[in-house]
């Protein structure tokens, strides 16, 4: 059974890097007024193709929004691994740039090999671009039992990324992964470490291996997401059921080190999230206010190329976060306004 993924970040404090050499146009003004999100519909790229982002993650460098994530396309070679990159202006409409891996089995780990949950962290000391993602594949014992993560650079954000290995972080066995950018700008993994919990270290200055550890959450959950809002860590977790949705759950801790909250739910717990599950928290920060929003997956096992995209700004502060009903809305990323259609 393939299991579900995990992460988070905030936007705020990521470094601010010129736009990549592949330049293509982005969404203009007239354009910005009608950006609409809309939860587990099809969302059509500049293409007018389907967004193929799964299990993805999201950094902002200067005005621009970058969405990685797997390529899960009909047609593909079915020995390799893919994941795509496009950009956005509003966060509604995007452009794909790139496969930014393409991929064949880099290590033999075997027929069935696996390549899931990237992440991209700029380091802006050595102006490298760095992937993170879970790497997997049968052994002896079993599906999912190589447990690692893998790293990948680029001189661009958009550009090809070169692999370079895989390892268990800190000595660990980690299967989805998500990513935290904290407001100072330290750079973070999070990672699924059975059957201890999940973890959130710290990744070294070139962000090319994890460096210490902070927290070690002793709950039985994936598909962790972090954000940081006024002054609390929020922290998302989801139940270990393979491609089924659940109730995802959430704690809070006044730092990374915890202590860590009890865990409760973010939705009416008969909704199982609305059917996903989560990759992200996004923190916008406006002039009028600070909107945190749910990034999560609608996985389609069977038709992995049609799973969807859920993400709802949440009713978060003072200790609490809430996922609302999904339906279309808008977002002002001047203002930080989030408006239900």
């Amino acid at each position: 059974m393939k299991h579900l993924k995990l992460l988070a970040l905030t936007l705020t404090a990521v470094s601010l890097v010129a736009q990549s050499s592949r330049s293509r146009p982005e969404t203009g003004a007239a354009e910005l007024e009608k950006a609409v999100l809309k939860p587990g519909e099809i969302w059509p790229d500049d293409r007018g193709l389907h967004v193929q982002a799964h299990g993805g993650g999201i950094i902002k460098l200067g005005d621009t929004f970058y969405w990685f994530g797997e390529d899960r396309s009909q047609g593909l070679d079915r020995a390799k691994r893919y994941v795509s990159c496009y950009s956005s202006k509003d966060l509604a409409h995007w452009n794909f740039r790139n496969r930014v891996i393409q991929l064949a089995d880099p290590e033999n780990f075997g027929p069935g090999w696996v390549l899931e949950r990237p992440k991209v962290f700029h380091n802006a000391k050595t102006k490298k671009f760095v992937m993170y993602m879970h790497i997997d594949g049968r052994t002896a014992e079993g599906s999912y039992k190589i447990a690692r993560v893998g790293v990948a650079i680029s001189d661009t954000v958009d550009g090809d990324y070169q692999y370079l290995r895989s390892f268990r972080p800190l000595g660990h066995e980690s299967r989805d992964i998500g990513q935290f950018i904290d407001d100072d700008g330290a750079a973070y993994l999070i990672f699924e470490d059975r059957p201890f919990g999940f973890r959130i270290a710290r990744l070294s200055d070139d962000y090319l291996s994890v460096e210490k550890e902070m927290s070690l959450i002793p709950a039985h959950m994936e598909g962790g997401a972090i954000v940081h809002y006024q002054g609390l860590y929020y922290v998302i977790g989801s139940a270990l059921t393979g491609w089924a949705p659940n109730p995802n759950k959430y704690a809070t801790a006044p730092s990374l080190e915890g202590p860590w909250s009890e865990f409760r739910d973010i939705a009416p717990p008969e909704t199982k999230t609305y059917g996903s599950q989560s990759t992200m928290l996004v923190k916008i920060v406006g002039t009028k206010k600070t909107t945190v929003i749910f990034m999560g997956d609608i996985w389609r096992p069977g038709t992995q190329w049609d799973s969807r995209y859920l993400w709802m700004p949440l009713e978060i502060g003072d200790g609490k976060l809430w996922l609302p009903e999904p339906k279309p809305w808008t977002l002002d990323l001047t203002t930080g306004e989030a408006v239900p259609q």
